[in-house]
């Protein structure tokens, strides 16, 4: 990642800039627009993994919640705004035209070699900082790996790493099967 302009920018001011540009992915921290880098096949078959699994687990439970692919902004503070690669988010639907969600229940990230720190630090604690975040996953494609912090009743954060098996993400009562979101990667 690298940084595309050293004006900083408002969360808002920042959803308004990207909505203007011809292609590219960006998200914003610390005020400064940070260009995302190109994505690899993996990354991509992942992204879309996660989310059909986000999607048919909402599906059987029947419950009122949407998962998002990346696309949809999440502003964290007045000078962040993360773009996860897919989030759930539940309660009534979010209008038609709608670019933004303050309250997704679990956000994930497919870590790339360019994001990696950023997924396990600075957005770890980021998405955290959002009341309605009770799940953050991250999926690694080369270790295949997906690590599960949750956060409890209390407010506690745990985590959990997952090499097989189902994943419980409760609230809201979704449970994805492990090898659904590696399915088709090649090898690395």
């Amino acid at each position: 990642m690298e940084h595309s302009r050293r004006t900083a920018f408002t969360a808002d001011e920042f959803i308004a800039w990207a909505m203007e540009q011809p292609g590219g992915r960006y998200e914003l921290h610390g005020g400064f627009v940070v260009t995302m880098a190109s994505e690899r096949v993996n990354h991509l078959i992942a992204k879309r993994n996660v989310l059909i699994a986000l999607h048919r687990a909402i599906g059987v439970r029947g419950l009122a919640c949407q998962a998002f692919p990346d696309g949809m902004s999440v502003p964290i503070n007045e000078g962040t705004v993360y773009e996860p690669d897919a989030l759930v988010r539940c309660g009534p639907p979010l209008a038609g035209d709608a670019v933004k969600t303050d309250d997704p229940v679990i956000v994930v990230e497919v870590v790339s070699p360019s994001s990696r720190g950023t997924d396990r630090g600075a957005k770890l604690a980021g998405y955290f900082t959002l009341p309605s975040v009770r799940h953050y996953l991250i999926v690694d494609t080369d270790a295949r790996t997906v690590v599960h912090h949750r956060r409890d009743a209390d407010g506690r954060i745990e985590a959990q790493v997952f090499r097989a098996g189902d994943i419980a993400l409760d609230p809201p009562g979704l449970v994805v099967g492990f090898g659904d979101l590696f399915d088709g990667l090649s090898p690395a």
